[in-house]
């Protein structure tokens, strides 16, 4: 370090370094990051504004898609610049940013995937108390303690990762200012750097996870119980859009995280962090619409009384 300047500045490589694949690369998320703000924008607006949807589900689902907005906003629109000025460079507290205003809405998406797994278990197992348990002052209390939570493992994040110095390699292997790339720029030993990650990972997300599945192990239990198959169908289909998106975002994450560091690939690493990153975020909005009566209503009320609002204005 004596012989070495620390770095001002990073250059983020991006998905690929073949010129002929940035335009595609620069065209498909353009496409999907406007799909997946705007998806997520409409339910986190219906959620707060449609009355038919003033139930702890949808608080909980409003929150979701609030989230999904401040994850793709963190990385994807500098990405899309990048290709546009042609310039990869990003200040280094830039980058500290970056990281925090990613690393925050994933780890606080894991605790809430968590809270609506419990919710979908009440509303399931306990029809007739769950408007007592879950209500909307207890929906608020919860969506505070996970966001001061999510914080302070992102601070944790940030702190470990930026404690360390960073000399003259300042190229990020990946598409934005991620943990795993950045590690291995640092001029520093890093094993004691890594072992706190991966514990703090490991905690929050196996300890998510495994009361996600405590959830839906009472839920299926539950659903067993019903007697007819028309019951059964109808409390399956409550859940089956939280858990598609568990699977996919769980399957990602400790694919990226939660696995040894001998098999770590920063290849594939990009292509996995485009997915629970871009991908996810996208679908969210589209698998719970798609399968969700309610909300489809509630975006049909909405238009209509834009559109009667408008009539009334030009008359």
């Amino acid at each position: 370090m004596t012989n070495s300047s620390l770095v001002s500045e990073f250059i983020i490589l991006g998905l690929t370094t073949r010129p002929e694949l940035e335009k595609i690369i620069f065209i498909a998320f353009l496409i999907i990051y406007t799909v997946a703000l705007i998806g997520n924008l409409i339910i986190f607006l219906l959620s707060i504004f449609d009355s038919g949807l003033n139930t702890p589900m949808y608080f909980f689902l409003g929150f979701l898609s609030f989230l999904d907005i401040c994850c793709t906003s963190a990385t994807v629109p500098k990405m899309l610049t990048a290709y546009v000025t042609k310039s990869k460079v990003i200040s280094y507290y830039g980058c500290v940013a970056q990281l925090f205003f990613f690393t925050w809405p994933m780890g606080v998406e894991l605790l809430l995937l968590t809270v609506m797994a419990y919710d979908r278990y009440i509303a399931i197992g306990n029809p007739l108390r769950y408007a007592t348990i879950i209500n909307r002052k207890v929906c608020i209390h919860v969506a505070i303690i996970i966001t001061i939570i999510g914080s302070l493992n992102s601070l944790a994040h940030t702190y470990c990762t930026f404690r360390l110095p960073y000399c003259d390699d300042n190229k990020i292997n990946h598409f934005f200012c991620e943990i795993m790339p950045l590690l291995k720029l640092a001029c520093a030993d890093t094993y004691i750097n890594e072992i706190v990650v991966f514990t703090a990972d490991f905690i929050l997300g196996i300890c998510c996870f495994c009361l996600t599945c405590i959830s839906y192990v009472f839920i299926i239990s539950t659903i067993l119980k019903i007697r007819s198959a028309e019951g059964k169908r109808k409390a399956f289909s409550t859940c089956a859009s939280h858990i598609t998106i568990v699977s996919m975002y769980y399957g990602a994450v400790i694919f990226t995280y939660i696995r040894p560091r001998s098999s770590l690939s920063l290849e594939k690493d990009k292509i996995v962090s485009a997915l629970y990153a871009v991908i996810t975020p996208t679908l969210n909005p589209i698998i719970y619409s798609l399968r969700n009566k309610e909300v489809k209503e509630a975006f049909k009320r909405t238009v209509k009384g834009l559109l009667q609002h408008k009539l009334k204005s030009m008359t």
